[in-house]
């Protein structure tokens, strides 16, 4: 599993490190791990290092003396230049090493170079590049690859928020832990491939996860010799109406390969429903969750209000997801499992769609805690809270592509069967985003939503049998 730590963890965490090293190792470290990286990129975009042109973009603080430092080790087999965004506050240190290597300091950024390296802010930085670090990002090159030191000036470390100009890396090498600007968007889109090096920090339990594989095949529900269809699980889907039947349809889809053991229907799609997948139950019944909201059109509440006052997990998706009442919510005892996307979180908070997309994390947040549920919020960075300050789950799968009608539906339909095969609300979540995004991969686009719930199985079995 994949985590990430906000600044202030980081930052504790290196002092206490730096403490028991000699004065200036750990930077040592990251310069080290930081040439590593770009000699990497350098190799595999033009066949060796020596002979490159480096360019850095050198800020006032660590990470500038980072660069530096990386830089001087880069000299010894290239042309490397320093442009600083303020000559009179560069490290000292790692200018000494940079000259000492070789390295030049200039005030322009040259326009022949085969990287670049941002250095211009670090992980403290907020708020977007002031003028001078802006004039310089302006400078790069067109073409050419870029490695931010940390992370891209002017993301937010602890969110992803870019609130002003900002750097676009092509790599970004960050030191000790991941921070979750490089994983959520609209930072994540600004990182390029993170690459971790490892420089000795102890952390506590982090801010946020990423499942792996591993982690995803653990999690999913696999049948034994004694199980049949009710010890399995059975989901129930309300949705679907006389406008949206394939609402209905496309979420028992997902239903159906989700690891229950039944799907049993309940709406007014049944016909449509039974001509597609034969094998679902029509009626009320038993079952061990409930998904209700897709297609489900107005003037249904009480079909919500009446699954929510029962014992049995329920997951509220789309049209379902109007008008919740959140002391209702914090009242279950059993899973909960809220599945909007921005616009539909934007009304739940009672804010600008705006605001949840450029503040991902902290609307999944407050979504979780003000309902005392389980939130999956949909998008360009799926995450995936819980009430009660667990780590935020980032799914780091799927493709531009899941932006189509439908593919939600199939998506509420999976985590639901997931939660009535016994998986948590966070894991149910988490597992179905997964699934969805990798099935989403697998079948490329333009891609139809019916197309994602037949990719599923094969999903399951690429984390099960790698």
């Amino acid at each position: 599993m994949r985590t990430a730590y906000s600044v202030d963890t980081v930052r504790a965490a290196e002092r206490e490190l730096m403490a028991r090293l000699p004065e200036g190792a750990l930077m040592q470290r990251a310069a080290a791990g930081l040439a590593a990286a770009c000699a990497g990129l350098l190799t595999r975009r033009r066949g060796r290092v020596y002979g490159a042109r480096v360019v850095l973009l050198v800020g006032p603080g660590d990470n500038g003396g980072d660069a530096l430092y990386a830089g001087a080790r880069l000299a010894r087999r290239g042309a490397v230049t320093a442009v600083p965004m303020d000559p009179e506050r560069m490290h000292a240190g790692g200018l000494a090493a940079l000259r000492a290597a070789g390295g030049r300091l200039e005030q322009a950024v040259p326009q022949r170079a085969d990287l670049v390296v941002d250095g211009l802010l670090g992980i403290g930085g907020r708020g977007g590049l002031r003028p001078a670090g802006a004039a310089l990002a302006e400078r790069i090159p067109s073409g050419v690859p870029v490695v931010a030191v940390d992370l891209p000036s002017g993301v937010d470390a602890d969110t992803g928020e870019v609130a002003g100009p900002a750097v676009t890396a092509d790599v970004t090498v960050t030191f000790g832990a991941y921070k979750p600007g490089l994983l959520i968007d609209p930072g994540a889109s600004r990182a390029g491939a993170p690459h971790l090096v490892d420089i000795g920090l102890e952390l506590p339990e982090p801010e946020l996860e990423v499942l792996q594989h591993a982690d995803v095949a653990g999690l999913l529900p696999e049948p034994t010799a004694s199980s049949d269809k009710y010890r399995r699980g059975v989901v129930g889907i309300v949705a679907g109406s006389a406008q949206y039947p394939g609402a209905a349809v496309l979420a028992v889809a997902g239903a159906l390969r989700g690891g229950a053991g039944a799907v049993r229907y309940v709406g007014p799609a049944a016909d449509a429903v039974l001509a597609r997948y034969p094998e679902t139950l029509i009626g009320p019944g038993r079952v061990q969750a409930w998904v209700i909201g897709p297609g489900l059109g107005e003037g249904r509440a009480g079909e919500v209000a009446d699954l929510l006052a029962g014992d049995a997990a329920v997951l509220v998706d789309a049209d379902g997801l109007r008008g919740l009442d959140p002391a209702v919510l914090r009242a279950r005892t059993t899973p909960t499992l809220l599945t909007p996307h921005a616009g539909e979180a934007a009304a739940l908070l009672g804010v600008s769609r705006e605001s949840v997309e450029a503040g991902r994390l902290a609307a999944v947040r407050r979504l979780a805690e003000r309902y005392g549920a389980t939130v999956l919020l949909k998008g360009s960075t799926t995450l995936v809270a819980s009430a009660g300050g667990r780590p935020v789950r980032v799914n780091p799968t799927g493709t531009p592509w899941l932006a189509t009608a439908g593919s939600g539906d199939v998506l509420s339909g999976l985590a639901g069967s997931l939660l009535a095969a016994g998986l948590s609300g966070a894991d149910a979540g988490s597992v179905a985003a997964y699934l969805h995004g990798l099935a989403a991969r697998r079948t490329g686009g333009p891609l139809l939503a019916h197309q994602l719930a037949e990719a599923l199985p094969t999903a399951w079995q690429d984390t099960t049998h790698p």
